[in-house]
């Protein structure tokens, strides 16, 4: 089978499309012919070498979330049949024309939904909602203030807040992207550069004096104690990324203080039944709201496997809004 394969650390010109040997599931896995995959910050990090996958998935095949048609089953896989059209998330190896992957670890992809729309999902939507709700314990009218909302999973989480009839507020480093988020429910933005003294009084506004409930920080850095000072009382701070650093100062007074909750959370490498269970939630609370059109994925652009690269360097540019999609189709 065709692969995108990590050859060497470094930048996109690393990646090279090669026939590999296609893999064959063990006795609880699928075989999935991958019709589109997406990408993640993830891929661009193993490929520079800093975030090895885990073990047990490619060490040089990245992508780690795909849409295909199940085309064999594991010997003891009795939930599914070949034809099947699944979506889910591993570790790796989704740059490719064919991945294993659990059996309990998929999703139906919904009637109405392309293949690169379906690829487009399952990072983005099955991250935010088990932040959102099951870390988090989000709740109705609560207010819910996103970092890098133009992102996959920002874009996500405002529409899956929406959903569940709380407040979705945002902040992006450009006006464009502030813009683009308000079709997708939010109500209000913030374009937020290196100065992050405007949050506060922002934030401020945007709660009547209150505070946010919950914080979705997806960048990092200095960004987590600026977000701290603007939560309210038992607030949550979520932490997923740290584009902006992984180190930073906190004002542990304000923690203590305002009984704060500082949650780190990380899909790639948690534990089998763990990705298990953040699959079947996502399967039986996201995907009927993806079928009736409550919420709906968001592609920034698609390109083929044989043009990676370019793909690579499309994420790469910090300009997308959504998700970069990588065909499998000829």
């Amino acid at each position: 089978m065709n692969a995108a394969v990590i050859t060497t650390s470094g930048g996109p010109d690393v990646l090279e499309i090669r026939d590999v040997p296609r893999p064959a599931p063990s006795a609880e896995e699928v075989l999935v012919r991958v019709h589109a995959s997406a990408l993640n910050r993830a891929d661009l990090l193993q490929r520079r070498g800093r975030y090895p996958a885990p073990p047990g998935s490619p060490a040089d095949i990245p992508g780690i979330e795909f849409a295909g048609e199940i085309v064999e089953l594991g010997a003891a896989v009795r939930s599914w049949r070949t034809g099947q059209r699944v979506f889910g998330l591993v570790g790796g190896g989704a740059q490719a024309e064919y991945l294993v992957t659990h059996a309990r670890t998929i999703a139906e992809i919904p009637d109405g939904l392309s293949w690169t729309d379906a690829a487009a999902v399952p990072e983005a939507f099955i991250t935010a909602h088990d932040a959102l709700v099951t870390q988090a314990e989000l709740r109705t009218s609560e207010r819910v203030l996103i970092h890098a909302v133009a992102s996959g999973v920002g874009l996500a989480a405002v529409q899956l807040v929406r959903a569940m009839s709380a407040i979705p507020y945002g902040t992006s480093r450009t006006p464009a992207k502030i813009d683009r988020t308000r079709e997708y429910g939010i109500e209000d933005g913030l374009v937020l550069g290196g100065d992050l003294r405007p949050l506060m009084e922002r934030a401020r506004e945007w709660s009547n004096g209150d505070g946010m409930d919950i914080v979705l920080e997806l960048v990092g850095g200095a960004y987590v104690s600026a977000s701290l000072a603007t939560l309210s009382t038992r607030g949550r701070l979520i932490l997923i990324g740290t584009m902006a650093g992984a180190s930073t100062e906190l004002d542990l007074g304000v923690v203590l203080r305002n009984r704060l909750r500082i949650i780190g959370t990380a899909l790639r490498s948690r534990p089998l039944e763990e990705k298990i269970a953040a699959t079947r939630a996502f399967a039986a609370q996201v995907v009927p709201l993806l079928a009736r059109g409550v919420v709906r994925p968001v592609v920034d652009s698609v390109f083929p496997l044989e043009e990676i690269r370019a793909a690579h360097e499309r994420l790469e540019s910090n300009e997308t809004v959504g998700k970069v999609v990588v065909s499998g189709e000829r």
